[in-house]
């Protein structure tokens, strides 16, 4: 195996051509001398700026190896490490980033230099591009995809590894521990300036900030003297192997198609971050579709006939060029000579695309924040559309109150007029509604061609059908007008501050102290649930985490090993958990400066959602109400087990009732007093801990067997409609009394409802499954749903 190790200071740059030749050699053909060749390649810039630990497990030495390769042809053809360029000086004389970066031959893979991470949440600062070359003649130009692979590479802290050069590589090399790929679709290749975050797995939650920059560049010209004997009947092969074979009438559209690109996007990215460029010097000055169709006089073949026009060859480019030769007839074919003035058009519009290309890596060096903060906010629209592909939207209206026979009612302070919007009949099994809904949807998916020039998490577009499918109902007033807007927040409006209560708290925060500074404290506080742990949630606080990395987050370990006692108890040791630590939190914040507001979220997973709703009962928690902001149920029983049609898993709560005497179950069961009325849930019910929160999230699946359907969605089911007994009368009253706390009486008030569809047909037919288990640990295990929500909705978690 030869490696080089380099330096990460200075330039290194190749230029060759690595086209493949088609075989079409005849016998008795002889071939002029000096035919040009020309070619082109893929020039592919990943610029590597930060790797940002979220939550490793495990502290040692870490490093990023990049390799890239199209997708068809795995080994054949890979990408070249073309140049590297470390375009930021990094902290010199640290011990936690060796200075060695390496590019190996073997897999023509690059490898950043290796740093340590030593605990969570810290920033290692690689500032260092890595450049490939992807000939265009090899996948016969963008008629196949290209992988780039990004792997996460670990070494442990011991005694016997030297913390230096050689040594310290050589141990990393055999500590792959996971991988994230990236699909850059055909029509990016031409093309593309994207921001590029690298997500690993759930086990090694880190960030790895790149942006990726391609265009198609000129890489040499030079003629070839081979010589070939003659043959009348290869007359035809040997002139298409020089022309047709090496796709010239292709390299030629798509340089042009390149330079075009490459130049409304200098223009757009100057423009965006408010930096002038001049580019005048660059336009062409004649049609460039000239060369298409004008032919000089003196364009001749060698018998004299005029030769083979560019607008007579084929111009579809996923066509193997192969193909065409054996396809051609003698009839149908000229011979054709190149001559100076196609080749001066080919030099000409190569150059200058080579000449935009490096005045682009220029301009990103010396603008690299702005561009990457343009490219980033690009990223976060662009998704919200990407993955609406999973995501079905729409408006539910929500009635103040529910009537004993299961028909929409009015209430009794003001009139309601039922609604037609997207109201669901009673009468309807909402669970498989719900399920042939998203089965619909996934079908329709199955029959989608996703075609677009953005880059393609392969993790999200490897296989589409496993992806969850996410139905967002969006919960509105019924005297609300249906053209409100403002259910769905816009993400062009990023940049403004829309919730207007900012300083509602400001006298009875701080003192009045010097205001140099103005802070909003946000505070998130994560609750596991039934024998959980306190880092059962850490996938969505990390995905909370990348969207607001000043948040601070409590994960609860207050009813870690105590979640079979009584849900006042539970409550009592959270709220004292959540108030110490919003003191401290709040003690530090008005030391560094004005303490203008603070924005306390929970979210709860199970049960925890009870206990979260329990703790705001209590009597320390009530100074902090007023501040409270987001709140987001993960599959919350807010009205309990009652009508559960879970047969298996009500014998099993029946088993713990029994056996165990767990004390939270009989209360989940309304079994824990005679009376339903002196139950908790039901008086749980009349506590208005839900109507302070400014935005309301309820997430459930209809797949989850742990947790009845309609409880964690706070909505009616067929059964209690059909009860006329005192029973049906105690759930109603509990609806009703959550209802009203949700209800949107703010246009600025955001109550969803996300029912999550797993794709579980990889799990197979388990006691898991059958029970419903998989699908209520799946939100423990999947952040990919979490990551759809939250991305597009951003605002309601900042």
């Amino acid at each position: 195996m030869f490696r080089r190790l380099r330096w990460f200071v200075g330039l290194n740059q190749k230029n060759w051509s690595t086209k493949r030749l088609v075989n079409v050699e005849q016998p008795g053909l002889s071939r002029p001398n000096h035919l040009p060749l020309l070619d082109a390649v893929h020039e592919v810039a990943v610029y590597i700026h930060r790797f940002h630990n979220l939550d490793l497990f495990e502290q040692g030495w870490y490093k990023i190896k990049v390799t890239m390769r199209w997708e068809e042809g795995e080994e054949s053809y890979p990408g070249i490490p073309a140049r590297v360029v470390q375009y930021e000086a990094v902290e010199v004389g640290s011990d936690n980033l060796c200075r060695v970066w390496t590019i190996d031959d073997t897999d023509n893979s690059f490898s950043t230099p290796p740093f340590r991470i030593r605990y969570a949440r810290q920033d290692v600062f690689l500032s260092i591009m890595i450049s490939f070359y992807l000939s265009f003649g090899e996948c016969e130009g963008q008629s196949s995809a290209v992988i780039l692979k990004f792997e996460l590479m670990h070494a442990p802290i011991t005694a016997r590894i030297a913390e230096t050069g050689s040594e310290l590589q050589g141990s990393l090399d055999a500590y792959s521990v996971s991988v994230h790929e990236y699909k850059i679709p055909p029509k990016a290749l031409l093309g593309l300036h994207s921001y590029c975050p690298v997500h690993f797995d759930a086990f090694h939650a880190a960030i790895l900030d790149t942006s990726v920059h391609i265009s198609l560049v000129k890489a040499s010209y030079h003629t070839s003297q081979q010589k070939v004997p003659s043959d009348p009947r290869g007359t035809k092969g040997a002139y298409v192997e020089d022309y047709v074979g090496s796709n010239k009438v292709m390299l030629i559209k798509a340089l042009l198609t390149a330079h075009d690109i490459l130049l409304e996007d200098l223009r757009r990215i100057s423009s965006s971050i408010d930096k002038a460029i001049d580019l005048t010097e660059f336009t062409f000055e004649t049609d460039a579709t000239d060369w298409f169709t004008s032919t000089p006089a003196h364009m001749k073949s060698i018998d004299g006939e005029p030769s083979l026009q560019l607008s007579d060859l084929p111009l579809v480019s996923d066509e193997k060029s192969s193909h065409y030769i054996n396809n051609l007839t003698e009839e149908s074919f000229q011979p054709f000579s190149w001559d100076d003035h196609l080749l001066s058009s080919f030099q000409s519009l190569g150059n200058q695309l080579l000449c935009l290309w490096n005045i682009f890596l220029k301009f990103h060096r010396e603008n690299k924040t702005k561009i990457l903060e343009f490219l980033h906010m690009s990223w976060v629209i662009d998704r919200r559309t990407e993955w609406s592909i999973w995501m079905v939207y729409s408006k539910v209206a929500m009635p103040h109150q529910y009537m004993i026979n299961g028909v929409e009612g009015t209430s009794l302070s003001h009139g309601i007029r039922r609604s037609s919007i997207n109201t669901r009949r009673l009468s309807d099994d909402p669970i498989q509604t719900a399920t042939t809904r998203a089965e619909l949807h996934r079908r329709g998916i199955a029959q989608m061609r996703i075609n677009n020039r953005s880059l393609q998490d392969v993790c999200i577009f490897g296989d589409p059908l496993l992806v969850p499918i996410i139905i967002v109902e969006h919960l509105m007033n019924s005297n609300h007008s249906a053209s409100v807007n403002s259910n769905f927040i816009p993400l062009e409006d990023k940049g403004r501050h829309i919730f207007e209560n900012g300083s509602r708290a400001t006298s009875k925060l701080c003192s009045g102290g010097p205001r140099q500074k103005e802070h909003v404290l946000r505070v998130v506080v994560f609750v596991h649930g039934f024998q959980g742990n306190h880092l059962d949630l850490r996938l969505v606080r990390n995905q909370w985490l990348l969207i607001d990395p000043k948040v601070q987050f409590l994960m609860s370990e207050a009813n870690e090993d105590k979640t079979s006692g009584d849900f006042r108890e539970m409550g009592s040791r959270l709220a004292q958990e959540v108030m110490s630590f919003l003191k401290k939190k709040m003690d530090k914040a008005s030391r560094i400066g004005h303490l203008k507001d603070i924005k306390l979220s929970f979210v709860g997973h199970s049960i925890g959602n009870l206990i979260i709703r329990t703790a705001l009962t209590e009597s320390i928690m009530e100074p902090y109400l007023r501040f409270l902001h987001t709140y987001v149920s993960i599959s919350g029983p807010h009205l309990g087990y009652m009508y559960s049609s879970n047969s298996l898993f009500n014998s099993g709560l029946w088993i713990l009732k029994k056996l165990k005497g767990t004390q939270c179950i009989h209360q989940l069961t309304f079994t824990d007093d005679q009376d339903l009325e002196n139950t908790f849930i039901y008086n749980l019910s009349k506590e208005r801990t839900l109507a302070n929160f400014r935005n309301v999230l309820l997430l459930s699946s209809p797949q989850d067997g742990y947790v009845p359907y309609h409880s964690a969605r706070i909505e009616p089911c067929p059964a209690a409609s059909l009860d006329f007994s005192k029973r049906g009368k105690i759930f109603l009253e509990m609806l009703n009394n959550c209802l009203d706390q949700i209800q949107t009486h703010s246009d600025h008030r955001v109550v969803m409802r996300c029912d999550i569809n797993f794709n579980t047909s990889s799990y197979g037919r388990n006691l898991n499954t059958l029970i419903g288990r998989t699908a209520h640990i799946e939100f423990l295990e999947s952040d990919i749903f979490a990551k759809f929500i939250m991305w597009s909705f951003p605002e309601l978690f900042r």
